[in-house]
């Protein structure tokens, strides 16, 4: 369930689109535009802080701001009354009330219903805030929504398995019952990729950890002459190293937030020895193909933020269930998040690429093995002059 202030924004601007025509011109109709952009924009004021912040208790949120929720709901009521009682196409305003009458009852699930079995949560990004809540566990969901009303059902991803066994997956997914396969990839790993590991990096959680990843990027790039992804688990972190290398490199770079992400990727593809900086959203879904994308470096394990809160009530659920939340939760789910960043080196069976991880704990810490045993057999290696040979 998820709805923002960008959400309704959008739905006026479509609706004043409408209300230009003069089959739908309607002084009141354009009021309530008005009078829904005020209240929307007193309402989403409310939710002042940047980032994510756990959402727990709308009893007090309401007796607080009761009145403010309810002077917004008011106006998407007032609005959908507007546009089923103004003149013209039914078919234009139809889908345009079904818009306002959602953004509605999402707002009144939100607002209103504790659900013990969703965790909710608010985002500011810039201008967009973000009301938002989805399932701790969706096992149930999907059994009764999905795997009880279908014969059968075929699920199949490159990430889908953790240290080379099904059990994660099956186990988010509530699936006891299951027949898997597990297929080895076309691609000749041990040929194509180099995984590279320095040794002499400080712990990430160490002071000195951004200003020694700047510096041994910076060698990484000088031996793949750009053409890289910069996969950071934190924008924080993102931020603080390309301050440090802006000045330093070489090369083209582009960095995550300057524009939007298709831009940057087309970009990316089209600029010799570009460098890219990014976060979470370009470890999957981003196909380059060729030697325009060579190196991969990620800055530190992806374990997920055990502040977030979509992983604070995931990790107590496991614990109350009698899990460890480390080992059956945070330490899976990251070996998956590595297993995607990286797939974005090797999209054909021609590329070739380095793999850099500068968080040597995967070395030194007993569940590094976890994460070993979930790649694609690759070639390893500990020292930056292998890197440079590769290229």
């Amino acid at each position: 369930m998820s709805v923002s202030n960008l959400q309704i924004q959008h739905l006026i601007r479509d609706v004043g689109d409408i209300s230009r025509q003069k089959m739908f011109s309607s002084p009141e109709l354009d009021r309530s535009l008005v009078h829904l952009g005020d209240r929307t924009e007193a309402f989403f004021q409310l939710f002042a802080r940047e980032g994510r912040h756990a959402f727990r208790d709308q009893e007090n949120f309401l007796d607080q701001n009761g009145g403010t929720y309810r002077e917004l709901i008011l106006a998407l009521d007032l609005l959908c009354t507007r546009l089923e009682t103004t003149g013209g196409v039914v078919e234009i305003t139809l889908p345009l009330v079904r818009r306002a009458k959602l953004i509605a009852q999402t707002l009144r699930f939100w607002t209103e219903i504790h659900d013990p079995a969703y965790v909710y949560w608010t985002e500011r990004r810039g201008r967009g805030v973000h009301l938002q809540a989805i399932p701790i566990d969706v096992s149930q969901t999907l059994a009764d929504r999905l795997f009880d009303k279908v014969p059968s059902v075929i699920l199949t991803s490159a990430t889908l398995t953790v240290a080379g066994t099904f059990d994660y997956a099956q186990s988010r997914l509530g699936l006891p019952n299951v027949h898997t396969l597990r297929i080895e990839s076309q691609y000749d790993y041990e040929k194509q990729v180099l995984f590279y590991v320095p040794q002499h990096m400080p712990d990430p959680r160490d002071r000195s950890f951004a200003e020694r990843a700047a510096e041994e990027i910076s060698l990484i790039l000088e031996a793949s002459g750009g053409r890289a992804f910069l996969l950071f688990t934190s924008y924080v972190q993102m931020r603080q190293v390309y301050e440090l290398l802006k000045r330093e490199l070489d090369f083209p770079i582009f960095l995550q937030g300057d524009a939007p992400r298709t831009t940057l990727i087309e970009s990316f593809r089209s600029t010799p020895g570009a460098v890219l900086f990014g976060t979470s959203s370009f470890w999957q879904g981003v196909d380059v193909q060729g030697e325009q994308l060579s190196c991969v470096i990620i800055d530190r394990l992806p374990f997920p933020a055990p502040s977030d809160p979509v992983v604070a009530a995931r990790t107590e659920e496991v614990r109350q269930r009698g899990g460890d939340a480390f080992y059956d939760y945070q330490i899976p789910q990251a070996a998956l998040s590595l297993k995607q960043g990286f797939g974005r080196l090797i999209r054909s069976a021609s590329d070739r690429g380095v793999l850099a991880l500068l968080d040597n704990r995967i070395t030194r810490q007993r569940y590094g093995r976890v994460f070993f045993e979930s790649l694609p057999a690759y070639r390893f290696t500990s020292k930056l002059r292998d890197v440079q040979d590769f290229f």
